[in-house]
C-alpha cells in the first residue's frame, strides 16, 4: 500500500457519496489525515467511519455545509481556519447536475453556484492555509460541451442541464490555470473522473435521474473515477504539475476555450464581483 508523503491534512469536499467517498476512504487508508465535508450529517459521519476504519491510523475530522450557499461556504472557511492551521490539500470535489434552472436563497443559480462559485469562493478564502500546498478540482470532459457567456452566467437566457453542467467544468478548468497563474507558489490542477456510478443526476426525479440509473451498469466504479483525485493530492509526479487538466493520472489538452487565458482572466474577475472578493485578491 502507498504511504502519503509528508501530507499532514486533505480537505475534501463532496465526500459522502460516488468518487468523494471512494477518495476519504482511499486517502484515509494511505494514512492521510483528511476533513470531510458534505451536506447531510448522516452521510458525513457514516463516510468519516467507513474511512478511519480503513487503515491508515491518522485523524478524521468532519464538517457539515451547503455548498450551493455562499454562506455556507464562508462558515465552512472559517470552521477549517479555527482548527487547521496548515491544509495540505484542498479537493473541491462537490458538484452536481440539476435538471431544470432554480435560485438559491441567494439569488445565484444553484448549478453555478455549487459548481463553480463555491470551490472559487473556499479557495480564496483559504489561500494562506493553502501555502505550497495542493488544490485539485474535479472538473469533466463534459465541459467540452460548455458554453461561457460572461454576460449570462446565471443561464438566464436559456436552460439545458446539460450544457449549463458542461459549463460549469468549462469554468473550473479556468479556475485552476487561472488560479496557477496567480498562486505560483500553490500546485493547482483538475481532473475528468470518466463517467462514474454515483448520485450524479438523481438529485431531481425526471429524464437525467432515469438516464443515470440505466446506463449506470456501463459506467466507472467511483474507485476507479477518485483515482486521479487521490493521485494529484498525495503523488510526487502530481505534486509537480500546476495548472493541468488529467484524465487517467495523464496530462491531457482541454477545449480551446478551457485554454483561453483573457477568459480565464475575466472570469475570475466576474465571480470574484459576485462573492464579493477584490478581484485582485490574488496578483
Amino acid at each position: 500500500m502507498a504511504r502519503v508523503a509528508r501530507v499532514t491534512l486533505i480537505v475534501l469536499t463532496g465526500a459522502t457519496r460516488g468518487i468523494g467517498r471512494a477518495a476519504a476512504i482511499e486517502l484515509a487508508r494511505r494514512g492521510a489525515e483528511v476533513a470531510l465535508v458534505g451536506r447531510e450529517r448522516e452521510r458525513v459521519d457514516a463516510t468519516a467511519s467507513a474511512a478511519r476504519t480503513a487503515g491508515g491510523g491518522a485523524p478524521v475530522h468532519t464538517h457539515v455545509a451547503d455548498l450551493t450557499l455562499m454562506a455556507g461556504v464562508r462558515a465552512l472557511a472559517e470552521e477549517l481556519r479555527e482548527r487547521h492551521e496548515h491544509i495540505d490539500v484542498l479537493a473541491n470535489n462537490a458538484g452536481a447536475l440539476f435538471a431544470s434552472r432554480k435560485l438559491t436563497p441567494e439569488g445565484f443559480e444553484r448549478t453555478f453556484a455549487l459548481n463553480h462559485l463555491a470551490p472559487f469562493l473556499l479557495t480564496n478564502l483559504l489561500l494562506d492555509r493553502l501555502s505550497e500546498g495542493r488544490v485539485v478540482t474535479t472538473a469533466s470532459d463534459a465541459h467540452t460541451e460548455g458554453r461561457l457567456d460572461l454576460d449570462d452566467l446565471q443561464s438566464e437566457k436559456s436552460y439545458a442541464a446539460m450544457r449549463v453542467y458542461g459549463t460549469t467544468k468549462l469554468c473550473n478548468i479556468l479556475f485552476t490555470r487561472e488560479l496557477a497563474r496567480r498562486a505560483a507558489a500553490l500546485n493547482a490542477n483538475c481532473f475528468h473522473p470518466g463517467v462514474v456510478r454515483t448520485g450524479f443526476g438523481k438529485n431531481e426525479n425526471g429524464i437525467w435521474k432515469v438516464l443515470t440509473t440505466l446506463g449506470s451498469p456501463f459506467f466507472r466504479s467511483p474507485e476507479r473515477g477518485a483515482r486521479s483525485l487521490v493521485w494529484l493530492a498525495t503523488s510526487a509526479e502530481g505534486g509537480r504539475l500546476t495548472g493541468e487538466y488529467v484524465v487517467d493520472e495523464k496530462v491531457r489538452q482541454p477545449s480551446a476555450a478551457a485554454r483561453d487565458p483573457e477568459l480565464a482572466r475575466a472570469l475570475w474577475e466576474r465571480s470574484a464581483a459576485l462573492v464579493g472578493l477584490p478581484a485582485d485578491a490574488v496578483a
